[in-house]
Order: structure tokens, then sequence, then C-alpha cells
């Protein structure tokens, strides 16, 4: 791709959000980020309230959809708790997706800064023009509506046996964000795909790595612990009369 095909096209004017989600989520190309880029409006401010509203409301609902699937569990391996706490399970439910969503959707929004200044700052290294309010800008326009769909397929993915296909539906939605994403770091740093892809899984891979090895290095010092939870609770089982 040329670079003028990746120049930035000036705006007249500030947009209203939906229609920037809109741009960004059906004009799949660099060119469209290029103008999101250059959009007087492009600040991180605005890019990380869109994503701790859209995350807000993602939260909220799947905090709502797996309290209730937990107490369900909890009912059908137990008849006192059914009894116990059948008066109140979706008020309980209720306040604690209420009182738990705003901490998670800042956590979520925390780490959705770090993660963009993060590739913004590889790209940098791979010669790119953009800047993190540019960046941050373009990725939340992309993952904000994206959140938003993920809420809604939430609560259908708790149906009985339709929950599948909506499942492989919201899978599809993200690896559809993710291409727009590879494209997002193009369009808004000009230059070409290598470098984008670099920008964007070089990050990834390295925080999946870490995780992973943290969460294997956890697990093997956890190991005795846990068999002796496990081997505690087989004897106890055993004394039952």
């Amino acid at each position: 791709m040329s670079d003028l095909s990746n120049a930035p096209i000036m705006s007249g004017g500030p947009e209203p959000f939906y229609k920037v989600w809109i741009k960004a989520l059906t004009r799949p190309n660099e060119q469209t980020f290029a103008e999101l880029a250059a959009s007087p409006s492009a600040k991180a401010t605005t890019g990380y309230l869109w994503y701790f509203i859209a995350a807000l409301v993602q939260f909220f609902f799947a905090s709502l959809i797996q309290n209730a699937a937990m107490q369900q569990m909890m009912q059908q391996f137990s008849g006192e708790y059914s009894q116990f706490s059948s008066g109140g399970g979706f008020f309980s439910n209720l306040i604690t997706a209420v009182c738990g969503a705003p901490i998670a959707a800042g956590v979520g929004t925390l780490m959705f800064a770090l993660m963009v200044a993060v590739v913004q700052w590889v790209a940098k290294m791979f010669g790119g023009r953009g800047t993190n309010d540019q960046m941050v800008y373009a990725m939340s326009a992309i993952l904000s509506p994206i959140l938003l769909v993920g809420a809604i397929l939430t609560l259908f993915s708790a149906i009985p046996f339709v929950g599948l296909c909506f499942g492989i539906v919201s899978l599809l939605i993200s690896l559809y964000g993710l291409v727009l994403e590879v494209m997002a770091v193009k369009g808004v740093n000009q230059f070409g795909w290598g470098a984008a892809l670099g920008s964007l899984f070089i990050p990834l891979l390295t925080i999946l790595c870490v995780c992973g090895c943290l969460v294997i290095g956890s697990l093997m010092l956890m190991g005795p612990v846990i068999g002796d939870v496990f081997s505690g609770i087989n004897q106890s089982l055993q004394n039952v009369p």
C-alpha cells in the first residue's frame, strides 16, 4: 500500500461517538483509522471514557449472568442453600453487579490504557508517526462498541442450547476486532503491515508468555498445598457415616 493511501484526510469537525464507532466497524481499512487519528476529537480522555462506559455495561451484565449461574449450581448441589437463598437471590446478584462492575470497568480501562501505550511505544520503535492519544482514540472506537455487543450476547448466551451459537458469534466478532486493531495500528502510524503486526502482537505474546509463566510457577508452588486440601476433603468424606 502506498504512502498516499495512508495519508490522513482531515474532517470538517467533531463527529458524534456513534458515527465514529460505525465508521470504525463498517469501513475496515487503514485509511479509516488514519482519518480518525487526524480528527480534532482524537484525544486519549475521550477514548478512555468510551472504553470505561462500554466495559461498565459489559461487566454489569456478565456479573449478573455469572452470579445467577453460580447460584443455580449451588442450588442443585445443596437443598439447604436453595431454601436459604430463594427469597432474595436476584437482588443480591443485582447488588453485587452494581458494586462490582465499576471496579472491574476501572481495572479494565487501566489495562486497556497500559496495553495501548505499550503497543504505541513498540510502533514508535518501528518508525510509527502516530501519538498515544490517536492510538487510544482509534482503538477505543473499535473495542467500545464490541464490548457493548458482547454485553448483549452475554445475555443471550445464558439461554440453554442457544447460548453456544451466540458464543461462536462472539468469537467471530472478537477475531474481526483483532483484524481492525491491526488496521488501526497501521493507519494511525502510517507504516507497513509487518510493522503493524509486530507492534500489536509482540506486546500481546509477551504478556501471554509472562502470564503463562506466572500461572505455571504459582501452580508448582501451590501444588503441595492443593494436594493437602484435597486429601483432607477425602478423609472427611470417608469419615462421614
